[in-house]
């Protein structure tokens, strides 16, 4: 007991370690809550999009001297915009669309990055450096948490019926091209959180995991959210204890316990884990989803 006591308490000794698991806290906070809606709608790749085109918006920002959250979201809000007007005056389906606009500012944003006389602090926003995290990098991280989680908090129920039925919500008046924008900005702002804790390679998965895990163990919204939230902060925390005793990075760790989590869940929860439905005794027992609740 009292050694498992030390594994936990010994890393929480360094600042440097307190400032890191606040922060991975905050990020899987914020990243988990929009996870439930994007994989409710099917925007996973949509996060992977916007976190890819941020970069040119990053290096930009630094050149100019602005600070690099600023680029960050303008040039992911600008990747969302690009997105829904070509997938609305064109032909071309959105995935497809995605593809185009955030790997084309991918490529603009690695070709500016290389011209640039850049240092290590930009090299931290493609991969993350969550144990560099300053006092300000926290502060910065926690407002920018805090608005996208309280922006979820006031739409909250408006946002989940865009997801769930685009067209009955149009039907019943509400602003639904608001709401699509408005959930892309917010998107854009959890990257924008997210970038210097674990990068805009891993970014992804943090905003895609926690969902699809709570998406597999339940029938209701309210349940998928706390269920993510709690998988995304104990991943978290978990992770960046066992970052410092295996002395790897911690952005990785927190997103392989994830995965771990996920197939652990794929293999077996309850009534639609693949060994659980292979039992006739699980699929005899497996209760009926009440009506209203997720498919």
């Amino acid at each position: 007991m009292n050694a498992l006591l030390e594994l936990i308490t010994v890393p929480l000794s360094y600042g440097f370690m307190q400032r890191a698991l606040v922060v991975a806290v905050l990020v899987g906070a914020v990243c988990a809550v929009l996870s439930c809606y994007l994989v409710l709608k099917g925007w996973s790749l949509m996060g992977d999009a916007i976190s890819h085109a941020v970069l040119p918006g990053i290096v930009i920002a630094f050149m100019l001297g602005l600070p690099l959250v600023v680029g960050a979201f303008a040039a992911g809000l600008g990747c969302a915009v690009a997105t829904g007007y070509l997938k609305e005056n064109s032909r071309v389906k959105e995935d497809t669309v995605m593809g185009i606009v955030f790997s084309g500012m991918f490529g603009f944003g690695l070709v500016l990055f290389t011209k640039v006389e850049t240092d290590q602090h930009l090299n931290h926003i493609l991969f993350g450096n969550m144990l560099g995290v300053t006092v300000r990098d926290l502060v910065e991280t926690g407002i920018v948490a805090g608005v996208v989680l309280l922006g979820v908090l006031m739409k909250r129920r408006d946002l989940l019926l865009y997801c769930f039925d685009p067209q009955h919500a149009r039907a019943i008046g509400l602003p639904v091209r608001l709401l699509h924008y408005g959930l892309l900005a917010l998107l854009s702002l959890a990257i924008v959180a997210s970038l210097k804790a674990v990068g805009i390679i891993l970014v992804v998965a943090m905003l895609i995991a926690p969902g699809a895990i709570a998406y597999m163990l339940s029938n209701s919204f309210e349940r998928m959210l706390g269920i993510a939230a709690a998988v995304a902060v104990g991943s978290s925390v978990v992770g960046t204890i066992v970052s410092f005793h295996l002395d790897g990075a911690t952005g990785p760790c927190i997103v392989l316990i994830q995965m771990a989590v996920f197939v652990l869940v794929f293999l077996f929860a309850p009534g639609r884990g693949l060994l659980r439905r292979a039992s006739p005794q699980a699929a005899a027992a497996t209760p009926t989803a009440p009506p209203g609740a997720l498919p």
